[in-house]
């Protein structure tokens, strides 16, 4: 794609009726289509319209096929900022952070901001103060959420959002290959999936790690962080040249895929918010290498609140200090051995997310309550 394609994408989205700009999605790449999928197939079922537009041209929800379904691919900058501030559309659907702080502003005209939630970390350590003022509703994961954009009102002195309770369709279907676990007694499987960042796993202690558990004739798949094959192309390259073709050594590229997380017997990981996803769907161990947080708000101690990503921790699994990685080999097997009850899960999903079994269907039904109500308060506006 480019330039012109995106003008042109662009020019015909303006150019579709009103009504069929009730309700716009937007794709930063095409690793949010399995946030929106479930949510989207809802809404055209019940016979809705929506808008899908991506800045990814290899996103599959551009390449999906419906009636109803109207997809953009617009990529170019110049042209996606522009999209931005000229949009006419009753509600806009994203899973981008920090809407009105870098390029991508709210439209001059009266749209709707709803920020639906693509992991279940908390919002106020790892992530801006500011990260989700801009948006009129949140689509809430779980109660951590609520409580701490809440508490961001409070310090901030915002206006109440529309916090709805949502909850995490990517746990749910995870959570139906939970029989799928690998034979205990075989050996033993370990996907190492960092965060992203000069202090993750991945940049600090990757090579050491891996090469312990290949010592100790384990299997490791790496899965670097989409975020690093960008910033961090040369590390991720050299660590793949390095392990490819030593026996035991797997690497996967896609954060969308799931075979890697179905396979594997632990996940060892550091602040990645998937460690959360592995342990409450899959029900299997996670080791935390407790590298330094990923802090982006300096004064998150001000909310009061331990992060989910921390006081879960434990729950999940076990920590293992950076210079303690010759120990996770035996840590590893110990969890292996030694499996958390099933019933133990199921109570910390009740207790950490919302609709669990039921999300796609409740927020489809949320956002289609909003799309009718900002779409009546635009005809009222039109017709004064």
């Amino acid at each position: 794609m480019g330039f012109f394609s995106s003008l042109a994408d662009n020019r015909r989205f303006k150019q579709l009726p009103a009504e069929q700009r009730n309700l716009v999605f937007y794709s930063e790449s095409g690793q949010d289509w399995h946030h929106f999928e479930s949510i989207v197939g809802n809404l055209l079922q019940q016979g809705r319209n929506v808008c899908y537009i991506s800045s990814d041209g290899d996103d599959p929800g551009v390449n999906s096929n419906h009636p109803k379904l109207h997809t953009f691919v617009i990529d170019s900058d110049p042209i996606r900022i522009w999209l931005f501030q000229m949009m006419k559309a009753d509600v806009c659907v994203l899973t981008m952070m920090d809407l009105e702080n870098l390029q991508l502003k709210r439209s001059i005209n009266q749209v709707h901001y709803v920020y639906l939630f693509h992991g279940l970390g908390s919002t106020h350590m790892a992530d801006h103060a500011n990260s989700y003022d801009a948006y009129d509703s949140l689509m809430c994961a779980g109660p951590h959420h609520v409580a701490e954009l809440r508490k961001r009102e409070q310090l901030a002195n915002l206006a109440p959002r529309e916090l709805i309770e949502h909850g995490y369709e990517r746990l749910e279907r995870l959570h139906k290959d939970v029989s799928k676990k690998p034979d205990p007694n075989s050996q033993p499987h370990v996907l190492v999936a960092p965060t992203w960042g000069q202090n993750s796993l991945l940049n600090l202690c990757a090579e050491p790690l891996i090469e312990q558990l290949l010592a100790a004739d384990m299997r490791v798949t790496l899965r670097p962080h989409y975020h690093s094959k960008v910033i961090d192309h040369e590390l991720v390259d050299a660590l793949f040249k390095k392990f490819q073709g030593r026996a035991g050594f797997n690497s996967v590229e896609s954060m969308s895929e799931s075979d890697s997380l179905i396979s594997s017997h632990v996940l060892v990981c550091d602040w990645s918010g998937m460690a959360i996803e592995y342990g409450l769907a899959l029900e299997k161990p996670v080791v935390f290498i407790d590298v330094p947080r990923r802090i982006r708000n300096p004064d998150w101690q001000d909310w009061g609140m331990q992060p989910l990503e921390v006081s879960i921790r434990q729950q999940l699994g076990e920590v293992i200090a950076p210079e303690q990685l010759q120990s996770t080999p035996k840590v590893i097997r110990r969890l292996i051995d030694s499996p958390k009850p099933a019933a133990d899960y199921d109570a910390l999903r009740r207790e950490v997310v919302f609709n669990f079994g039921t999300s796609a269907a409740v927020g489809a039904a949320e956002l289609a309550k909003i799309a009718d109500r900002q779409r009546g308060i635009g005809m009222r506006a039109r017709l004064k």
